[in-house]
């Protein structure tokens, strides 16, 4: 029997981070992992979705080289083969970037699966340290989540998740997307940039569901003039795969692709785990309720990131972490899930952090709106990258900013200001005060901040009488 002050369970990045935390605070901590460092988001989520897309952008860039007045002479085409070996190489070296950062903060790392014998006993079962007996007097499970595959969906090499998408030997000609969701959306804009025909199904009115109404209808015009077809409404059924491809239909038409990609939801990663050795209670999905503390129904033992069941997002996973740990350690820390920022990684980017239009609209909040087009900015002409705008909900009576939603160039990073705004419960009008630089994508924030009270001096405004 090992003993440790805490022991986690799965190095994704809520467990990784919260072993690290652990260990910078002095404590001797256990990291159990059963595949490798760096949990869905290093090694078949986030990373490698980015890179492939990256290598993507930097494909369409060449063809339209000459809008910026550069020639490229010659053929220019997609190397399917070695943006897959650029991705992995990405990938290997932040997982190895992981293990030294490990060692560094004294995290004692065991590979295998773990269960629980009781409350506060872990055995690593199969893996290199098969066997080890792990005693702790705190455990964080942070085992995640995977791909959920419904059983009326058939099994075959043409039916794929994400994962196996990641690993594609070739570029498609043709691709069923079924769920348009962030995962959906982001494999049909990159595959769709690479020439494959792609039709997305989504059984609700509209793709990314939960995003402001006005950034899904802007992407959904944007993913419709790259070629991709969207169906909405109706549910996708009839699933055939043969060794040549797959086809099914939605509502009465027939659709078909060579390969078929499933994006439709995530399920509880809890296998093994023997939760009930523990006494800890899963809801009737498998997911573990959890407060603001992080700390599940058993004392001593907490859950955080993916296994919670709430948001499938990897900063969430590595703040409730960190969360996790200060208690641990006697440093009060709560976390909600009120201002978690939202990236998805479409043509164009999409940001966000707060509450969208139709929730507000639905609470009776009175509200205002500021908004700054792209294609009014210097830097996005610049570029040559003007879809989109920024949005900003203020309350019409406080000026506290309710939500920011952000669709165009760079989205992604340009939100990260909302959150400390947010954070500190900023007005509008503050925000619109902070000089923001020049020529910048940012400046798009200031104006759509200075936007809310009908005072952005780069779209037409009506004068004040």
């Amino acid at each position: 029997m090992k003993n440790f002050d805490v022991c986690v369970i799965g190095g994704g990045p809520g467990g990784y981070v919260a072993a690290i935390r652990a260990g910078q605070n002095g404590l001797s901590v256990a990291l159990v992992e059963r595949k490798n460092l760096g949990g869905t988001c290093l090694n078949i989520g986030c990373i490698p979705t980015k890179t492939l897309i990256a290598g993507g952008e930097v494909y369409e860039k060449a063809l339209a080289a000459a809008e910026f007045g550069v020639d490229i002479s010659g053929k220019i085409a997609p190397n399917w083969a070695k943006m897959l070996e650029r991705k992995n190489d990405v990938v290997g070296k932040l997982r190895g970037g992981i293990a030294s950062l490990l060692k560094a903060a004294g995290v004692t790392v065991f590979n295998g699966t773990a269960t629980f014998l009781a409350r506060k006993d872990v055995m690593v079962m199969d893996g290199a340290d098969a066997g080890t007996r792990i005693s702790a007097k705190n455990i964080i499970i942070a085992t995640g989540s995977e791909s959920l595959v419904p059983g009326f969906i058939p099994r075959s090499p043409r039916v794929m998740t994400s994962t196996e998408l990641l690993d594609i030997k070739e570029i498609p000609k043709s691709l069923l997307v079924l769920g348009g969701g962030v995962i959906g959306c982001e494999f049909a804009c990159l595959f769709a940039g690479l020439g494959t025909k792609v039709t997305v199904v989504e059984m609700l009115p509209s793709i990314l569901p939960p995003v402001d109404k006005e950034v899904s209808k802007l992407l959904t015009r944007k993913m419709t003039e790259m070629g991709i077809t969207i169906m909405t409404g109706e549910a996708m059924s009839d699933i055939k795969a043969t060794k040549t491809g797959v086809s099914a239909k939605v509502g009465k038409e027939a659709v078909k692709g060579d390969y078929l990609l499933v994006s439709i939801g995530r399920k509880a990663v809890t296998d093994g785990l023997n939760l009930a050795a523990a006494g800890v209670k899963t809801n009737e999905r498998g997911w573990i309720p959890v407060d603001e503390h992080c700390r599940t129904n058993a004392p001593g033992i907490y859950a955080i990131g993916d296994i919670g069941g709430k948001i499938w997002l990897a900063h969430l996973a590595s703040a409730m972490g960190c969360c996790a740990v200060d208690n641990i350690c006697g440093k009060r820390n709560e976390f909600n899930y009120d201002l978690i920022p939202g990236c998805i990684f479409t043509k164009p980017e999409i940001g966000m952090l707060g509450q969208t239009e139709e929730q507000l609209k639905e609470q009776g909040i009175v509200y205002k709106v500021g908004k700054f087009p792209f294609a009014a900015l210097g830097k996005a002409m610049a570029i040559n990258d003007t879809d989109g705008f920024v949005k900003i909900l203020a309350d019409a009576e406080t000026d506290r900013i309710l939500g920011v939603h952000i669709v165009g160039p760079h989205a992604t990073d340009l939100v990260a200001e909302a959150g400390p705004a947010m954070q500190m419960e900023a007005t509008a009008r503050e925000l619109g005060k902070a000089i923001h630089a020049h020529p910048t994508l940012g400046e798009a924030m200031m104006e759509a901040a200075h936007a809310v009270h009908g005072e952005s001096a780069h779209i037409p405004t009506r004068r004040k009488h």
